[in-house]
């Protein structure tokens, strides 16, 4: 378990809260179309902060935590990409305006960053009373990691949501936008708006995610803070990433076996975590880094020889 005192915890939350408070209460106040240029400055911040916050970690807890810090961040950052498809389709098929996604985003990142929490600490407890947990986290891993370069490509059907299915049932929902509102007051009844149902299907989607993610992180280390904090900041990026790659994420078509390698790797790792063939985490880096730099020179080399056949 960590060692981190609890005042550590309380300050971190409170600059995540001060740093949420800036985006939505100067930054976003009024909905609008995010730019690629804004994008790219956001999330330039928020993998600074990161940086930033792994340096912190080297300077008061040493070498290795930092090491783990960063595997878990880059871990957690590469799959949550795999989330940006999944935003892509939920706006297209909602047909969300530009200006509405960033809200809807905000609040869904919100809500993510509360389940996550509860989904650590509980991953933590378990881990720690359960030692033998760690091998069920690694075949589910690999299991996952196989099933996403095998299976079929993820599809959104709001019909079969549960949570859709339950705001169905209490509340009526409009079958039209009403601005950026997820409430409106319609004949005098308070009634949901499409872009409410949008926010569910976000949040849901991320706890989906969030099962196999966790996991992967506990594969490099146990300790709840750096966990959190690494998972932390891959989320609050997420926002601005998408933003910034929405355009351009149909070009990466290798990206996603390499989130289906990392998932497996990790997973292999839990398996091997107490045997003589067990992976340091210093190469548990190393194979992440390695997977996303080919993927991504994997899929810029086809989009050229794409292009070049067209222009012939």
């Amino acid at each position: 378990m960590t060692t981190v005192p609890v005042w550590v915890w309380i300050a971190f939350t409170l600059f995540i809260l001060a740093m949420l408070a800036l985006d939505l209460g100067v930054f976003n106040r009024k909905s609008h179309t995010i730019s690629v240029a804004q994008a790219l400055r956001w999330t330039g911040v928020w993998v600074s902060l990161a940086l930033l916050f792994g340096v912190g970690i080297y300077r008061f807890q040493g070498s290795h935590k930092a090491l783990e810090f960063f595997t878990g961040y880059l871990i957690e950052y590469s799959l949550s990409v795999d989330n940006i498809f999944v935003f892509i389709l939920i706006f297209s098929y909602f047909k969300v305006s530009p200006e509405h996604q960033h809200k809807v985003l905000f609040w869904g990142i919100i809500g993510a960053l509360v389940m996550r929490a509860l989904m650590i600490f509980a991953g933590a407890k378990l881990l720690h009373h359960f030692e033998w947990v760690v091998y069920i986290f690694g075949a589910f891993l690999l299991y996952t990691g196989l099933k996403l370069a095998f299976g079929k490509e993820t599809e959104v059907d709001p019909d079969k949501n549960p949570l859709v299915n339950l705001v169905k049932k209490v509340m009526p929902i409009t079958p039209h936008f009403v601005d950026d509102k997820f409430f409106t007051v319609e004949n005098g009844k308070r009634v949901a708006t499409p872009l409410f149902v949008v926010l569910l299907i976000v949040e849901t989607t991320d706890v989906v995610f969030a099962v196999d993610s966790i996991p992967a992180i506990f594969g490099v280390t146990k300790d709840p803070f750096i966990v959190f904090t690494s998972n932390i900041f891959a989320i609050l990026g997420l926002r601005s990433l998408y933003f910034a790659l929405s355009g351009v994420m149909n070009n990466f078509q290798y990206l996603k076996v390499a989130l289906a390698f990392i998932l497996a790797f990790i997973g292999v790792k839990m398996l091997l975590g107490h045997t003589p063939y067990a992976v340091l985490t210093p190469m548990a880096l190393g194979a992440v880094v390695g997977s996303l730099l080919l993927s991504v020179l994997m899929s810029l080399m086809k989009w050229k020889l794409i292009i070049a056949d067209k222009r012939v």
